[in-house]
């Protein structure tokens, strides 16, 4: 048997009569460029979210730069930040949360995780902002927003991180490309901060046929920016404003998302099940931490495929289930055998060839924080040493979690990954 991480042939079968009936529009009207599939996923989504605008973009790091492009503008009154500008975001996170930093002119300045959730550390960045206020010297730099990233489908703790930026008149971009329909306090990521960047990415729990993304804000004027910057920054395309880009949504990318829109609360739900069921196979395993299980899921059931609930009010949408193999010099634990404490940093490795060895997919996101990456050398700045970050790069593994996949396959990966520990 061969398990993969997605089947997205699987997926357009489930879906196969919207999605060809969307795709038969548009060939129908041939309004490729803004047509009216885009205005009607923008109008959708904003309702889903509950914010006020939502602009479609050619893939969800263009929303991350646009954002903070149409940010620097209404903040400085420039097209784009300077290097002096920090932006503090985590280095645990695909390279398209720091590299939108840098092309918005600013430098990203990383701070460390919390270990379990693998999302920035609210501690952190108070830590930081205190200790700088209290030096009373002048500085070549200055923090200017903070770029928390949802990791794996899991909010950060995003409500005190508002906080923090309100008491530092910090601005807050959240990267949501993981997160699609993920909340906190019954509140959908993405209508918290000051915007939010969506990807649609094929393999995302929200996935289009191509590269797509969107940006969310109830700001007025950045909503009206990041219209423009999607256009070549302006709205006459023959007497343009800012230096802009051709980052619009495709027409075919708005139809193919509309026809998946409705289907996205089913889905995000089934993910949560299949979470629910590893939760219970892998549960109090020696040396493997479980991402943080939610209480008021629903027990597995016996249905194949998985069948599915609403989704709670603080929802972990599990865009990846994420496993933590802990090595010999983890700060996490007590370890509950002697057997934990013989692992070293490779046996995340070794379970994955376990695990393909038995014809099961598996994942490392990510091997390598962005602070270690050449393209952020000389181009960074961090805050302490980073220590959670670089483990949970050494430790972290994802198995499969295909929302149409059968509960007898769930639980022979589940079954499979405790043979390694047993």
């Amino acid at each position: 048997m061969k398990i993969p991480m997605l089947d997205l042939k699987l997926e357009y079968e489930y879906m196969k009569a919207d999605i060809d009936a969307a795709i038969a529009r548009c060939l129908e009207h041939q309004h490729w460029i803004l047509g009216p599939e885009v205005k009607e996923f923008e109008d959708k989504v904003s309702d889903y979210l509950g914010v006020k605008y939502c602009i479609g973009t050619s893939s969800g790091t263009d929303a991350l730069v646009l954002a903070l492009r149409a940010l620097a503008i209404k903040t400085k009154g420039q097209e784009y930040f300077d290097r002096s500008d920090l932006i503090i975001t985590t280095p645990f996170t695909f390279t398209a949360t720091g590299d939108a930093i840098l092309r918005a002119g600013a430098t990203p300045f990383f701070v460390d995780i919390d270990p379990i959730t693998y999302n920035l550390d609210p501690n952190q960045i108070r830590e930081y902002l205190t200790q700088n206020s209290k030096l009373k010297t002048q500085n070549s730099t200055h923090v200017v927003g903070v770029v928390p990233v949802h990791l794996y489908g899991q909010s950060c703790q995003v409500d005190k991180i508002m906080s923090i930026a309100s008491e530092h008149s910090l601005f807050v971009v959240e990267d949501c490309a993981q997160a699609f329909g993920a909340a906190r306090g019954g509140k959908r990521l993405g209508a918290i901060g000051d915007a939010g960047a969506f990807s649609f990415f094929p393999s995302k729990n929200l996935g289009g046929f191509g590269d797509a993304g969107m940006v969310s804000t109830n700001d007025d004027e950045l909503a009206d920016l990041i219209r423009m910057l999607i256009k070549h920054g302006g709205k006459d395309k023959y007497n343009v404003d800012h230096v802009g880009y051709n980052a619009r949504m495709d027409t075919l990318q708005a139809a193919v998302l509309l026809a998946k829109l409705p289907y996205i609360d089913e889905f995000n739900s089934r993910r949560q099940r299949i979470a629910s069921i590893y939760n219970e196979g892998l549960k109090d395993l020696p040396g493997l931490i479980l991402p943080l299980a939610l209480s008021h899921l629903p027990q597995a059931g016996v249905d194949s495929p998985i069948a599915h609930s609403p989704s709670p009010a603080f929802a972990h949408v599990y865009h990846q289930y994420t496993l933590r193999v802990l090595s010999g010099s983890s700060s996490l634990a007590p370890r509950p055998s002697p057997l934990a404490n013989s692992f070293s940093s490779t046996n995340r490795d070794t379970l994955q060839r376990y695990l393909k060895d038995a014809g099961i997919d598996s994942m490392v996101y990510y091997p390598v924080p962005l602070h270690k990456m050449k393209v952020f050398g000389g181009r960074c700045m961090v805050y302490d040493e980073l220590m959670e970050a670089e483990k949970g790069a050494q430790e972290v593994l994802s198995l499969p979690i295909e929302p149409l996949q059968s509960e007898d396959v769930i639980l022979h990966i589940a079954e499979t990954t405790k043979e390694f520990f047993i």
